[in-house]
């Protein structure tokens, strides 16, 4: 199988502290935690590391680890950091001649902060990032792919996603789209738009709360809630369903919404909660692996472009939301983004040992 993933391109620092060594302050009801830096006061760390990280590499590891043919669009500056990303993609056997080179902006870099819950703030300079232009992406590097997989598009470089749904489409390829919040928000139009041309849409809860407003508009708010078949236990954002702005949603009618629409299939994370997949009227659940999590950052990549791999090669949902959780609870165990991603037999492996211990749910919508 051939895949093309396209997007951010990163350097990341990655601190880790301990839980004793920085206050979390939670508010009862926002559902948000913060974690508090002290002015003018030193915080000592239990580790700092650097690795590669951004939506395109990511996904890009991911699909190269899985056994797929892999190449990435994405742009860096003419820097050390720039290299040190050509040189991870390379040593992963994954296709860099499409990178670009911005002679004017450095490679984007970032700062993750970990610590209590290890559900990382993160610092972050696009850099680079938020320069891709339309010559950056040639149609002759869409020709003969399987699966295109769109991460968030920075600032700027989000105005060419409709150029990049096109060249897709063109291809033949399957669509898979990972939008960060800019995309849904200052780019909505766009992404609006080209809705229905999207075989496969991954979104996180804030990501689809993010959306929410929009399908108000068109189909209204609540919505009947799920019902389980025979004893299935109901998931928690099943009962609560989507909120935004004071208006709620459930998780059938959001999900239906976006079916009727156009998209194919959406993926949709709740973190430690699981994750939702529907297709027609098919909604299935999966429960979270159990793990003690060193970081969570990068785990939505790796569910996501797991997800679209196995998808697009098996043509089995179910197998691929399985493939998808398992291998972003192997990612958290890491405090980077591609320690843990897992090759084709590891993962077939830890599939079959997991299986009983998160056992998956169908519900209809």
């Amino acid at each position: 199988m051939n895949v093309l993933t396209i997007g951010g391109a990163m350097v990341d620092t990655i601190v880790t502290i301990a839980s004793d060594k920085i206050e979390q302050v939670k508010m009862r009801n926002a559902e948000s935690s913060f974690l508090l830096l002290e002015e003018g006061h030193k915080t000592e760390a239990e580790e700092i590391a650097s690795s590669c990280g951004g939506g395109a590499v990511n996904a890009a590891v991911t699909a190269a680890r899985l056994g797929h043919q892999t190449s990435i669009i994405a742009k860096i500056g003419r820097d050390a950091k720039g290299e040190i990303i050509l040189n991870r993609l390379r040593a992963e056997g994954i296709d860099v001649s499409w990178i670009a080179v911005d002679e004017s902006e450095p490679t984007g870099s970032s700062v993750i902060i970990s610590s209590h819950e290890r559900n990382a703030a993160v610092f972050t300079y696009r850099g680079a990032n938020t320069k891709v232009e339309a010559e950056d992406l040639p149609p002759e590097a869409f020709a003969g792919r399987d699966l295109v997989y769109v991460a968030n598009l920075s600032n700027e470089s989000a105005k060419h996603y409709p150029l990049v749904v096109g060249r897709a489409k063109a291809a033949g390829a399957l669509l898979a789209v990972n939008p960060g919040i800019r995309q849904l928000t200052a780019r909505f139009d766009d992404f609006w738009h080209n809705l229905k041309h999207i075989d496969i849409l991954c979104v996180n809860r804030a990501e689809a709360q993010t959306l929410m407003p929009h399908l108000l508009q068109s189909f209204g708010e609540g919505g009947a809630p799920l019902v389980p078949k025979d004893d299935v236990p109901v998931p928690p954002l099943a009962k609560r369903g989507l909120r935004s702005g004071g208006y709620e949603m459930s998780l059938a009618k959001f999900l239906g919404a976006l079916i009727e629409l156009g998209v194919g299939v959406i993926v949709l994370t709740d973190g430690a909660n699981g994750a939702f997949i529907a297709r027609g009227r098919e909604l299935h659940y999966r429960t979270a692996q159990h793990v003690v999590a060193a970081a969570t950052t990068g785990a939505g990549d790796a569910f996501s472009a797991t997800f679209a791999c196995y998808l697009t090669d098996t043509k089995d949902p179910a197998r691929a939301l399985s493939a998808a959780a398992v291998n972003a609870a192997s990612v958290v165990k890491f405090i980077d983004t591609q320690t843990g991603l897992l090759d084709r037999l590891a993962l077939e492996q830890e599939i079959e040992r997991a299986s009983a211990a998160a056992p998956l749910f169908s519900f209809s919508i």
